[in-house]
């Protein structure tokens, strides 16, 4: 799974602290996200989504290996 997370974030211009605390989860749980060790619940993916005001898909996308 791709993600634009840290795009996203820059757009906004915010810390993986805020984005953190925004969804509730921890500030290695974003770095872990971004850095694609770790895949996110669907309930995270659509907070995440839902703070930048983007459809999930937009921000998570499956990757030809998916």
């Amino acid at each position: 799974m791709k993600n634009n997370v840290r795009v996203e974030r820059a757009i906004k211009d915010i810390t993986q602290q805020e984005l953190a605390s925004a969804v509730g989860v921890s500030r290695q749980t974003i770095n872990s996200i971004e850095a694609c060790r770790y895949i996110p619940s669907t309930v995270l993916a659509l907070k995440i989504a839902r703070y930048f005001g983007k459809p999930t898909d937009s921000i998570f996308s499956l990757d030809e290996n998916d």
